[in-house]
């Protein structure tokens, strides 16, 4: 079975939860953490590097023993300290952490205390209340914990963005190669850019005689096939993700596009608009009578209902149609337009690069400018910045800038907003900047009031410029702490600062719906990769496709700016 980058980042991540439940050395967990995440948004396949015999310990984080086992799960597909630590703890255990207030001392504790090691033993134990016995735990956490496994339930069978991305798009590639085929493409939520996906379907153009359903049904990444026939087939993937393909004819492809992009209620919405022409839409093509008048092309389908075009990212029905109808659809915002990322790590906190290696992959990505923004000391974890080690880096990115070509390093930080909504450095040092971005990475379970006025009060700062990851949401990891966002986002509108579209894989926050209402306020929008290393400048397409789902132009956007247009727009929030 070929291994993804996905899979051994999962191996990494039940490594370092099964080490953390056995409070192994912190340090050890969290190689094995910064491991799997690194490996997760790396845009690079690791099996091809290894089947190069390229040398592994040149990726941001890996160093000799982790290579070392990245080596041995692509040429084995298993981990024997995975294998050994199995053997100590059950397996299942670690499902327990994927539920918010599970951290591994309280996992740790129900193991030893209740016996209890899977879903379905802590689920009994929530309906007979013997959680709340147990010493830290109480009658809250036991309510807390109920309503976090329902909403587990409700999240298993679905797949981060970012990871469908590494199964579906080789499998896409690997059907264009073979014979007879002219057309593949993934639709569903994943072309929708949805931040989740439940399944992958894949709609195929080839001639008549191409063998792509019997291709496509021996893929060597398929678990069990679920039918199989001529035109369609559905298999799960071993990874559990079931993929659908289907071939279509020619003069029905753009309209099966249409039908199997989704979403439902868009669907829906245009075939009522077919009704009313007494036309019938379905995935075979736009009919008049029993003619076929359109189908050939998405275009046509739209055309035939009186509507111009609209991007996949914005059928969800949430006023598309009437903006088309009214010739007012958003021009949507490419990953060309980013002129500069504003949120970065370097090696002096918790990122992989120095400055000039950041700096220098900007640069060949294009972008006019970089900020870079290090944790502050609070965050201790991430190796954050004292005043005194801020103002050196300061001075070293004069010096940097003094030096650099075609790039710019902006000055920044990354503070933390403390639980009573100050920041966690002084305005001495703050003021020395270009732009401060706050951040909450604490007291999550603030009431909705405190926790809003604690945002609040963090935007008032004169040299607040930028609230990161606004909603402080994990996808299928984290839930969003409780805050009132509109009166997040009318206080960025009064105060003239600006809120973040974090592109990193688990986050991608702000949701789609907050960038449109962001946008309806006058509020811009700043997408940023967060980047740790030179490679995470990949993750911004999946912070492009949350903007265009919240129908983010290129004037939406903050660093959308030229570098010149940009200083005068961050000096106004300072």
């Amino acid at each position: 079975m070929p291994i993804h980058n996905a899979d051994i980042a999962a191996i990494f991540e039940e490594i370092a939860d099964l080490l953390e439940i056995e409070s192994a050395n912190v340090f050890r967990v969290r190689a094995y953490r910064n491991a799997a995440r690194i490996l997760q948004e790396l845009g690079k396949d690791v099996r091809a590097m290894v089947e190069k015999g390229e040398d592994l310990t040149r990726l941001p984080g890996i160093g000799d023993d982790l290579a070392h086992k990245i080596k041995e799960i692509v040429e084995t597909g298993h981990c024997a300290m995975l294998d050994k630590l199995h053997k100590q703890l059950p397996p299942t255990i670690t499902e327990l952490l994927a539920i918010p207030g599970l951290g591994p001392k309280r996992v740790s504790a129900l193991y030893h205390e209740l016996d209890i090691q899977t879903m379905e033993q802590l689920q009994r134990a929530v309906r007979d209340h013997r959680i709340q016995a147990l010493p830290g735990f109480g009658e809250k956490t036991e309510m807390r914990i109920a309503d976090a496994l329902a909403i587990h339930a409700s999240n298993t069978s679905r797949f981060k963005l970012a990871i469908a991305a590494q199964y579906a798009e080789p499998l896409a590639a690997w059907l264009r190669t073979v014979p007879g085929v002219q057309q593949v493409v993934v639709a569903g939520s994943y072309r929708r850019a949805r931040e989740t996906v439940g399944d992958i379907d894949i709609l195929i153009t080839a001639t008549e005689h191409s063998p792509v359903m019997v291709r496509f049904c021996g893929y060597d990444e398929i678990a069990e096939i679920l039918s199989h026939g001529p035109t369609r087939s559905s298999v799960i993937l071993k990874c559990k993700l079931q993929v659908d393909a289907r071939v279509v004819a020619p003069e029905s492809y753009g309209a099966a596009l249409h039908y199997f992009t989704g979403s439902k209620a868009h669907n829906i919405a245009i075939r009522r608009l077919g009704q009313e022409k007494r036309l019938k839409i379905n995935e075979y093509g736009v009919f008049k009578d029993q003619t076929r008048i359109a189908g050939e092309t998405e275009e046509s389908v739209y055309q035939a209902v009186g509507l111009p075009f609209i991007p996949p990212e914005l059928r969800e029905n949430r006023g598309e149609i009437e903006a088309a109808r009214k010739g007012c659809l958003p021009k949507l915002i490419e990953l060309s337009d980013l002129k500069g990322d504003l949120h970065t790590h370097s090696k002096a906190s918790d990122g992989h690069a120095t400055l000039k290696e950041m700096a220098q992959a900007a640069k060949q990505r294009g972008f006019e400018y970089l900020a870079v923004t290090e944790h502050s000391s609070r965050l201790t974890i991430a190796r954050g910045l004292d005043s005194v080690q801020l103002a050196k880096q300061i001075d070293e990115i004069d010096r940097l800038n003094a030096q650099l070509e075609g790039i710019t390093l902006l000055k920044g930080i990354e503070v933390d907003i403390l639980e009573d909504g100050s920041l966690d450095l002084p305005d001495w040092i703050l003021g020395k900047l270009d732009l401060v971005i706050g951040a909450v990475h604490s007291h999550f379970g603030l009431s909705r009031a405190r926790q809003t006025e604690r945002i609040l009060k963090a935007m008032e700062h004169p040299h607040f410029t930028l609230l990161a990851h606004p909603s402080g949401r994990l996808i299928a990891k984290r839930e969003p702490y409780d805050i009132d966002m509109m009166r997040i986002i009318r206080q960025a509108k009064a105060r003239g600062c600006y809120l973040e579209l974090n592109a990193t894989p688990d986050r991608l926050d702000l949701l789609d719906t907050y960038c449109q209402a962001a946008k309806a306020e006058g509020v811009l929008i700043c997408i940023d990769s967060d980047a740790h290393s030179v490679l995470d400048f990949d993750n911004l397409r999946f912070g492009i496709g949350q903007a265009r789902r919240g129908w983010l132009e290129k004037s939406d956007v903050l660093n959308t700016r030229s570098l010149k247009a940009l200083r005068p727009l961050l000096k106004q929030t300072m």
